[in-house]
């Protein structure tokens, strides 16, 4: 009937063509992506690397000049409290601002002494305070009447070590703590960086010894030379450092070179050095690019931080002889 005529179904027309809805967008595949991009915007590519390495340098110079540097961050103040770790710490040279003695205290020659090496020093004020007021300084600890007052710690940005090898035209030697909790094995180790020729040492935000009164004291007064830098995640430093150029080497019993064959030490390197006990974390040891260990011919299971860090340092200062 003419009334009823069927008219074609354009979306199951044979007519050729992009369907309703398409907007043509089907002719978009047939588009080029344009051309190749360069070495230097290609992922992974090694022109890309040496990039990012002299972005990170002119970023580390820029910060050094004033424009925005990065710092690893603060410690709170510390208390060291007693006659004689106050004694012990001044002795040391550990940084200190304030000596509180307690008003009308029975002197002995420890307290003596502390007043002496405070006044000597000429920045380390002295301060009479009550007895009560001590007592909540220290939240009721046995103070005998001293307590000193440790500058909270400022640390620098990882990056900042490599600035430091790069102002003294250096292949850069740094340690990275991985797990050390021991703030005297942290001093021992700054205290062999310093000895060395290392450019500083790198410990986590977390987890980890920080530059204490001990680790001071143990330093034996070269943390005043040689910056420790803290890290939020040590893996990512160490990936970092890796971009920059540096060889990772981690200290492990079941390393699969020896210190002797160890790749890397003469040129710009990181050692990582885990814990006593459990040795370094899983990451950070699939971070590292070798493992090496250290031959111990008397049967000893492993050796400290400090002792362990101070071998290979010196292997390293060694072979840049």
């Amino acid at each position: 009937m003419p009334g009823n005529s069927a008219r074609p179904n354009r979306r199951t027309s044979n007519k050729k063509g992009p369907q309703i809805g398409s907007g043509g967008q089907r002719r978009k595949g047939l588009q080029g992506k344009g051309p190749t991009p360069p070495a230097e915007m290609r992922t992974g590519h090694a022109k890309q690397r040496a990039a990012q390495a002299k972005d990170a340098k002119a970023r580390r110079q820029q910060g050094r000049s004033g424009g925005g540097a990065r710092r690893g961050g603060r410690t709170p103040a510390e208390l060291v409290v007693g006659r004689n770790p106050v004694v012990e710490a001044l002795r040391g040279g550990v940084p200190a601002n304030t000596l509180y003695v307690q008003q009308f205290l029975d002197t002995d020659d420890r307290v003596t002494e502390a007043v002496k090496l405070a006044m000597e020093r000429g920045d380390v004020h002295l301060m009479e305070a009550p007895r009560a007021e001590l007592d909540r300084m220290t939240n009721g600890l046995s103070h005998q009447g001293l307590v000193l007052q440790i500058p909270a710690y400022e640390y620098a940005h990882p990056d900042d070590l490599l600035g430091a090898a790069d102002d003294a035209g250096q292949a850069a030697l740094i340690v990275a703590l991985d797990g050390v909790t021991d703030p005297r094995n942290l001093g021992a180790v700054v205290r062999s960086a310093s000895a060395f020729g290392g450019h500083g040492v790198v410990v986590p935000e977390r987890r980890a010894a920080g530059m204490t009164a001990g680790a001071w004291k143990t330093s034996a007064g070269t943390a005043a030379r040689t910056p420790v830098a803290r890290a939020t995640n040590l893996t990512r430093a160490l990936q970092s450092y890796q971009k920059a150029g540096l060889t990772v080497v981690g200290l492990a019993a079941d390393g699969e070179a020896e210190l002797a064959d160890a790749p890397g030490l003469d040129g710009p390197v990181v050692v990582v050095v885990g814990s006593e006990g459990k040795g370094l974390s899983r990451l950070v040891g699939e971070t590292c690019d070798v493992r090496v260990r250290i031959p111990m011919p008397g049967g000893a299971e492993s050796l400290n931080a400090g002792v362990a860090a101070g071998i290979v340092l010196y292997e390293a200062a060694r072979r840049r002889a």
